[in-house]
């Protein structure tokens, strides 16, 4: 029996049990499988373990995401972690090469899925503030928000969540240095019933422009605490 004489329901269950990769290359094989890889019914779930992952099309975006999750782990995201004015020209240009990068996917996540119900950030150092608010607005269905050491996310998307998170149950800032104490027990105060943690954001350093007598001891703390 070829795998082509398999229905659709069999055909989609034997897709699910491959990766991102494997679905692309099985699709390529035939019309019939890459209409398979194309049903929205295929991908309720997306996890990506490295930035290069989201430039690839061995994927699909749609209303029928349901779960989303961004989570690097390497050297770079120290990189990418640190202040702008405290970068060298190498590790600017490092960080030039991605750093839009989840901010654009996210994007397009907004405008094509609707009922996304989770999403996990970790180590998105780029991700702001006003993508997330955009996610907010976009996915009014997001019932859990997990973001961890995203150094450029501050006190406004705990606003965004206030405004806009309406079905947010859960809400997680943890290792996100700009999100401060007092912004949190607003947020507490504004929905008592989200479920929020924030392990070490509001007692790490934030933040700081160089200048005034103090920018370089606190520069100085910074990196030794990196």
């Amino acid at each position: 029996m070829h795998i082509t004489q398999l229905n659709r329901e069999c055909l989609l269950h034997l897709f699910s049990f491959l990766d991102k990769d494997s679905r692309k290359n099985l699709a390529r094989t035939c019309p019939q499988l890459q209409d398979v890889f194309e049903d929205p019914a295929l991908w309720p779930l997306l996890h990506f373990r490295s930035l290069a992952e989201l430039k690839k099309d061995n994927f699909l975006l749609s209303p029928a995401l349901r779960s989303l999750s961004i989570c690097w782990h390497s050297s770079r995201v120290q990189v990418c972690s640190i202040e702008d004015w405290l970068k060298s020209a190498l590790q600017r240009s490092i960080c030039s090469r991605h750093e839009s990068l989840v901010n654009d996917f996210l994007l397009r996540v907004c405008d094509r899925c609707p009922n996304l119900a989770t999403v996990t950030l970790s180590g998105c150092g780029h991700v702001t503030d006003d993508c997330l608010a955009r996610l907010l607005v976009s996915c009014p269905r997001l019932r859990a928000l997990h973001l961890e050491n995203c150094a450029r996310v501050t006190n406004r998307t705990l606003t965004a969540v206030a405004a806009h998170g309406r079905a947010l149950q859960t809400l997680h800032v943890d290792f996100c240095r700009n999100v401060s104490a007092a912004g949190l027990r607003r947020l507490r105060a504004a929905c008592p019933r989200l479920t929020l943690r924030a392990e070490h954001s509001a007692a790490m350093i934030p933040d700081q422009l160089p200048r005034g007598p103090h920018a370089p001891g606190t520069a100085l703390r910074k990196l030794l605490l990196r």
